[in-house]
């Protein structure tokens, strides 16, 4: 959304002439850090990145793994030198909130979707219980045709909504637990609701649907909700709506910096000399550990420069911000104080 309709025509228009309206260009900015969106249900996550975009008038912005229209919750909205730091969040273990609606099959194996079979539900607690415990653990999952999974460049939900079915290999994945938070299974519409900690890729109406399938039901998840990406919660969410109600102030002050993407790394500082010399690219050599993961800062002023790893006393860069970001990014954050 680059332009907003700002004007409603208001200047004089030539005699006998029509009324021409004006469309005001957004004026982008800079902007650096995170902004923890609730998204919306009903929202593509594109457009709920686009959305907080426009509001903050960014430059530049992206998103940390998609979320299903139907879904809500969790979703990491990233801007200028916080994207280079979101495919960390890609990989992060997540946590979902689920609704599985029992008895019932969709050509989605979600609400969206048609309803292709229909069976009776008799299941006890005691079953739902132990083929949920048989889900627990490492698992192959074939990822379903409505999925943003790419085929030859193509999204598979392309290929589904044209009636062609692609053949999909089997991905391994991790289901660190399943919680049984409520179950209605005498109800006139049977559902259960659960709580699924797993890996990243793991795809919950799949998984959802072969519990339906393991139990002798089928079934179809009726509300998905993301509660959880790698350390951030749904209780350090923002709505769409909050953000629009706020003051540009406001909306600036709930942007996070973007060292906090890089929460659990090993931390080193760097003085003047070391860091102008780091932020260039060049190797820098101290008595430090051997790290994967490194998170690496000035000294004065705190300022984050960027990613990297140690091995063998060398600070290996991996993702560095550019000295425009790392400026832009203290301004703002003095800014927000």
């Amino acid at each position: 959304m680059e332009q907003a309709g700002l004007s409603q025509g208001a200047a004089a228009a030539p005699e006998g002439g029509k009324v021409k309206s004006q469309r005001v260009k957004v004026q982008r900015r800079p902007v650096h850090g995170v902004i923890l969106l609730d998204k919306p249900l009903g929202f593509s996550s594109n457009q709920a990145l686009q959305k907080v975009k426009w509001l903050l008038r960014a430059e530049k912005a992206g998103h940390t793994g998609t979320l299903d229209p139907l879904a809500t919750g969790v979703l990491p909205i990233c801007f200028g030198a916080a994207t280079k730091f979101s495919q960390m969040h890609l990989d992060a273990d997540k946590a979902y909130a689920t609704t599985l609606r029992l008895g019932q099959k969709t050509s989605t194996a979600d609400a969206e979707g048609e309803v292709i079979s229909e069976r009776p539900v008799q299941v006890t607690l005691e079953q739902l219980e132990q083929v949920v415990k048989g889900f627990t653990g490492p698992i192959a999952q074939v990822p379903p045709m409505h999925s943003a999974l790419k085929k030859d460049g193509k999204a598979l939900y392309e290929y589904a909504r044209a009636g062609i079915a692609i053949e999909r290999e089997a991905r391994h994945v991790t289901i660190y637990s399943i919680r049984i938070v409520h179950a209605r299974l005498d109800a006139e519409k049977p559902e259960v609701d659960l709580v699924v900690e797993c890996s990243k890729g793991t795809y919950i109406r799949t998984l959802g649907e072969d519990i339906g399938e393991a139990l002798g039901c089928g079934a179809h998840l009726s509300a998905l909700r993301r509660i959880r990406t790698g350390g951030f919660d749904e209780s350090l969410c923002v709505s769409v709506a909050a953000l629009e109600a706020m003051s540009d102030e406001q909306r600036m002050a709930c942007v996070r910096p973007s060292e906090d993407l890089l929460a659990g790394h090993t931390v080193v500082t760097l003085d003047a000399e070391n860091a102008a010399r780091f932020l260039s690219g060049m190797r820098r050599r101290g008595a430090w550990s051997d790290a994967e993961a490194v998170a690496v800062f000035a000294e004065r002023p705190r300022a984050l420069l960027g990613s990297a790893h140690v091995k063998g006393g060398e600070l290996i860069p991996t993702r560095l911000l550019s000295p425009p970001e790392v400026s832009e990014s203290l301004l703002q954050q003095l800014m927000n104080v």
